[in-house]
């Protein structure tokens, strides 16, 4: 334990309590009114210590601007296409708010207020972003001894509404595919693969064997911002997708006089193909082929269900469903896909 000294001041007898900190350099804490005032405080300082909870003084003074870029410096496990929307809730909602306030000063109620208030403007996904930019700065002042605990962790957020599944049949699957011109394989390879967006753009000739009707998906070529980040698929993990007899002949019409390393789908320059934007005044050939379809809006990624609900009705259980769609762990497949394996 430390040592306490008594000294003299104009406004009467004064305590000073000297210790170590845990890298062993010496400081001082003074102005205890009683001597009873300093050991508490000399006591409580030695169990911090033994048990790892120690706090340097005005550790906690860093404002969220500094240690938000820090933090963010220090994400180099997320993809470019995963870091892109943190990186914008930061910019948005966090650093406006919390930029300038130091770290020690946050408290439970202000974040609670915070997220209320941001609640009543922005929907669901936007607010948990947000809070999960705020909490994981937090958690890493944390582990850096700035903090002793996280203000944040344990306020009631928004929950995400559980976004309902469509699936077509295969009879409108096919017609989709019919009336999407150009994209018709592209639309079948959706349905009937699970491919992501990404996967399906980044696919080369030399990833398909029609010998065993298989498809490596071993990149995802994913939009971030005007660019065109490759990398591996979601959960870094490549899996061998079956595609159908009938596929064969539509795979085989995109690939006609390619080499191995081309694009099986790619834009009028041979490069990866891009998401139409709506936004630019274009037409969505997407949206145009479901409306001549006489199908609900709906995006692309939705026709990973299809492929889910196809495989299902076929016979497939729940392991196969997860490989092919690359999730993580049959868990999440029964978890996403519990409504399609209730009689199970």
């Amino acid at each position: 334990m430390g040592s306490i000294t008594a000294y003299e001041t104009s406004a009467g007898r004064r305590y000073r309590v000297r210790y170590r900190r845990p890298d062993k350099t010496q400081t001082d804490k003074r102005g205890f009114r009683t001597k009873r005032d300093a050991e508490i405080f000399a006591a409580s300082v030695e169990v911090s210590i033994v048990r790892g909870e120690y706090i340097k003084a005005g550790a906690s003074k860093i404002p969220i601007d500094t240690l938000g870029a820090d933090w963010l410096a220090s994400q180099t496990h997320l993809k470019p296409s995963s870091l892109r929307p943190v990186e914008i809730a930061w910019r948005l909602y966090v650093k406006p708010r919390w930029g300038k306030v130091a770290v020690g000063d946050i408290t439970h109620g202000a974040v609670q207020t915070w997220i209320s208030d941001l609640t009543s403007a922005k929907g669901a996904t936007t607010v948990l972003r947000a809070f999960g930019v705020l909490a994981s700065i937090l958690d890493f002042a944390v582990r850096d001894r700035r903090l002793s605990s996280n203000p944040a962790r344990g306020v009631n957020l928004p929950r995400k509404p559980k976004k309902e599944h469509r699936y077509l049949s295969h009879d409108e699957a096919i017609r989709l595919a019919e009336n999407s011109g150009d994209h018709r394989t592209l639309v079948l390879v959706f349905c009937y693969t699970g491919l992501r967006w990404g996967e399906a753009a980044g696919l080369r000739v030399r990833d398909i064997d029609f010998n065993k009707h298989r498809i490596s998906v071993s990149v995802n070529a994913v939009e971030v911002g005007n660019h065109i980040e490759v990398g591996t698929p979601k959960s870094h993990k490549r899996r061998s997708v079956a595609f159908p007899q009938f596929l064969v002949g539509s795979l085989k019409q995109p690939i006609a006089g390619k080499s191995p390393d081309d694009l099986v789908f790619s834009d009028s320059f041979g490069f990866h193909m891009k998401r139409t934007r709506v936004s630019t005044g274009s037409r969505s050939w997407f949206k145009t082929a479901l409306t001549t379809t006489g199908l609900p809006p709906m995006t692309m990624h939705d026709l990973r269900h299809t492929a889910a609900s196809l495989a299902i009705s076929s016979g497939a259980n729940v392991k196969a469903v997860q490989r092919m769609l690359g999730h993580a762990s049959a868990a999440m497949t029964l978890d996403v896909y519990a409504d399609l394996f209730d009689d199970d």
